[in-house]
């Protein structure tokens, strides 16, 4: 009878175990200089090919089986055609990365696979003028026909960029400034006309609105006053805004309106002026007015 000693055991087990699992140990980028330096070399290089906007480099420094997320990206991109597609709006684009500076940089490897985390601060020139922002990057890069390669990433606005986009003052571009003008006349011709339905997409639960009575009004309160305008035959004729001023921080807009309009009711029409602050968030893709503070003369 054989007797199975620990001992026989363990090195049946050690037998058993494949050979990627003893290289899947980490290692630091200290123990294998060399090869960080390459991964580190390859990541300037496709630095410096973006500030050249030189396509063919930035393809053949991503592996064809890519995965990963850009800064913008909505869902995963899979494929090297696909990561191409992704960057052709800044390829044939106005704006240009015109510097970069590594402000972190770290590398575990596994075997033939390196997870290689980093900050940089990027500077982009543009019309007009230049902006510099933190990127905080995830690359993971895999040993290829015996060269290194970035077969994924995750790219993103470091927490600190992203606070200075949301807290300083924005440019609004023409297209976003003529949605907001638009939804801003939008709520106006909502609540003169009693449109409900447009009035609970335009303005959410939350709105506080300061009209030229003391009381502060409600979602609830402005449906009501809409209704109880249209109900005693109340619309309007005319509406104009002369002059807004608008600023922007982040997902919020802040307009200052100068407006005058005119409405009939009974067969008698009412000339109205006087000025209106109101703000909007931009939330699932739309703008809605979360509240406003008129002052008027009649």
């Amino acid at each position: 009878m054989k007797i199975v000693t620990p001992f026989l055991i363990a090195l049946a087990l050690l037998v058993a175990v494949p050979s990627y699992a003893v290289q899947l140990k980490p290692v630091s980028g200290d123990a294998r200089r060399a090869d960080r330096d390459a991964i580190r070399n390859h990541i300037d290089k496709i630095f410096e090919a973006y500030t050249r906007k030189d396509a063919a480099t930035i393809r053949a420094t991503h592996a064809p089986a890519w995965i990963g997320f850009q800064s913008s990206s909505q869902t995963a991109i899979q494929g090297i055609d696909g990561y191409m597609k992704d960057v052709d709006g800044y390829l044939n684009g106005p704006v240009r990365l015109a510097g970069y500076k590594m402000v972190e940089f770290n590398v575990v490897f596994y075997g033939d696979l390196a997870l290689v985390p980093y900050v940089a601060d990027v500077t982009y020139e543009f019309p007009g003028g230049s902006i510099t922002q933190k990127l905080r990057v995830f690359d993971v890069y895999a040993k290829l026909d015996g060269a290194w390669n970035q077969v994924g990433s995750d790219t993103q606005l470091h927490p600190v960029s992203i606070a200075a986009a949301m807290e300083n003052l924005q440019p609004m571009g023409p297209d976003r400034k003529k949605s907001l003008l638009a939804a801003r006349e939008a709520v106006w011709r909502a609540w003169f006309a009693n449109d409900t339905p447009q009035l609970a997409e335009l303005i959410p639960p939350e709105l506080i609105a300061i009209d030229s009575g003391e009381k502060w009004q409600s979602r609830d309160d402005e449906l009501a006053a809409a209704k109880d305008f249209a109900a005693k035959g109340g619309k309007l004729v005319r509406l104009e805004f002369p002059q807004t001023e608008i600023q922007a921080y982040g997902h919020t807009a802040i307009l200052y309106t100068k407006f005058r309009l005119e409405t009939e009711m009974g067969g008698q029409r009412t000339t109205m002026s006087g000025r209106a602050t109101e703000m909007f968030v931009f939330r699932n893709g739309k703008w809605v007015n979360v509240g406003w503070h008129l002052d008027t003369r009649g």
